[in-house]
């Protein structure tokens, strides 16, 4: 038996539902603006039965390397479409780049089962925004005055960096809201900049986490575990994410919002172990 077969069972039927998950992220990813992350890892966590955490590093690491993907093909759209700030992106990338090595170095110290807790209150935070956002109608200042200074990006840059590198998310869903509300960018701008951010952060961070994937104190498995899986997920998460893009501009969004936030926090119970 090989070191893979010990670390996931990889039988036809779990393929198919991992192709169903990178659908499935896609799909959300594209459709509310979102990384497919919070949705790949408690979904992985489910096909493989993981109650105790044990393959939590495992499923961050693959994640993080789709992430790379993603976001790279999402920040080309963005940056064609002229929404990438250039000088907020100056300030944030290199304090994504710094936070999102420390986060994944923390995180490789960090029991799986207490990771899975972190998981589970993050997605109790995301649920809580769309639910925000079902109920709020009017956008959030529209035309209030940029105030993106290097300070309030660099913070935002700096938590989105440690938040992502130690959940193994892509921070999207961190940065658009605080960029939107605390530097006042237009959504626009707030996505295609956090979209280009983690088109370049996530490569450090995902090299980082895969490559130390065998070293972590509770770590059984190889990188090649997380790349397989990836490499899985990979080309449906990207045929979702464009399709997902395609129905925002055909679904009522608030129910689309409230379904979601339903889902996310039945993960976050089911994650959190309680």
């Amino acid at each position: 038996m090989s070191r893979y077969d010990r670390a996931v069972d990889l039988h036809l039927i779990n393929i198919l539902m991992i192709v169903g998950i990178g659908l499935a992220a896609g799909i959300l990813g594209g459709l509310l603006g979102i990384g497919g992350s919070i949705v790949m890892i408690p979904l992985l966590a489910l096909v493989f039965h993981d109650q105790t955490g044990a393959k939590q590093q495992l499923f961050q690491a693959a994640a993080m390397a789709v992430n790379v993907v993603v976001s790279a093909l999402a920040a080309i759209r963005h940056r064609r479409a002229g929404t990438v700030r250039g000088d907020v992106l100056r300030v944030m990338l290199p304090a994504v780049v710094i936070t999102i090595i420390l986060g994944v170095l923390v995180s490789n110290n960090v029991s799986g089962l207490i990771l899975r807790r972190f998981f589970a209150v993050f997605l109790l935070y995301v649920s809580v925004i769309n639910i925000i956002k079902v109920f709020r109608k009017a956008p959030i200042h529209t035309n209030a005055p940029d105030r993106a200074t290097p300070m309030r990006t660099g913070s935002i840059g700096s938590l989105m960096g440690f938040v992502a590198g130690l959940l193994g998310i892509g921070g999207g869903v961190l940065a658009v809201p605080l960029l939107q509300t605390v530097a006042r960018l237009p959504l626009r701008q707030c996505i295609g900049t956090s979209s280009a951010i983690m088109a370049i952060a996530s490569i450090v961070g995902a090299s980082i986490k895969i490559s130390t994937l065998g070293r972590v104190e509770q770590g059984q498995f190889a990188p090649h575990d997380a790349l397989l899986i990836a490499a899985i997920l990979t080309p449906t998460a990207f045929i979702g994410g464009w399709f997902g893009a395609t129905l925002t501009h055909k679904l009522p969004l608030e129910w689309v919002r409230a379904v979601f936030a339903a889902a996310l926090l039945a993960a976050a119970w089911r994650m959190s172990g309680l």
